[in-house]
């Protein structure tokens, strides 16, 4: 079953994508959007973790600010992307992910997995919000790695990403070694099933590393 809902926050009310297995859910995941919202390729990752018995909710973050945004991948949709999560907001953003698990933890023990700007916020869900976390190329993470985690995190980049060079990946392990930090040979954006940046046998790597990682975690 999938539908949009509405999700009290802090800040207001908002629209999230809900997505439940078939069966009894095994936990829970607030999927974290990309900076272009709750678009289709959002809503295929809720697909697939439902699909792996999880119960899914993704929040329309840009309903705060910009209801209803979706956005495509082109120079002008990145750059009204970039505007909009700046304009949000990390610490309100953190507030709508904690809304979020609240909701969720009827179905069991909650964890987040965050894409881009998401998965810098997954990795804060992890410091702040003590929310077992998987963190798909996070560019923004760097300033906070020398904060305590509460919960554990798992990382994920990709080699030829520009945005995030070598030795930003690199400061993962040193700052934090307890984490797990996995380099694949791709690019930014290698989960998204659209678009050039698209590596399958990556994507499929990650995501099984990520399921036995809350297999693990929310067990």
């Amino acid at each position: 079953m999938s539908q949009w809902i509405e999700l009290s926050t802090p800040h207001g009310t908002i629209r999230a994508w809900e997505q439940l297995p078939l069966g009894t859910p095994r936990g829970a995941l607030v999927i974290i959007q990309e900076i272009f919202g709750v678009n289709a390729h959002i809503r295929a990752v809720c697909t697939r973790a439902s699909m792996a018995g999880y119960a899914v909710l993704a929040p329309a973050f840009f309903d705060l600010i910009a209801p209803d945004t979706e956005l495509d991948y082109g120079p002008e949709d990145v750059a009204r992307g970039k505007a909009l999560v700046d304009e949000l907001g990390l610490e309100r953003a953190l507030d709508v992910v904690d809304s979020a698990a609240s909701y969720l933890s009827r179905y069991g023990k909650v964890g987040t997995s965050g894409y881009c700007w998401g998965g810098t916020v997954a990795m804060l869900a992890a410091q702040r919000l003590g929310l077992p976390s998987a963190s798909y190329y996070g560019a923004r993470n760097a300033p906070f790695l020398d904060a305590p985690f509460k919960a554990p995190c798992i990382f994920h980049f990709g080699l030829l990403d520009a945005s995030i060079p070598a030795d930003v990946v690199a400061l993962h392990r040193v700052k934090q070694p307890t984490m797990p930090v996995y380099v694949y040979p791709a690019d930014h954006a290698f989960n998204r099933e659209v678009g050039r940046n698209y590596h399958a046998p990556s994507a499929d790597l990650a995501r099984e590393r990520t399921l036995a990682f809350f297999s693990e975690k929310l067990k």
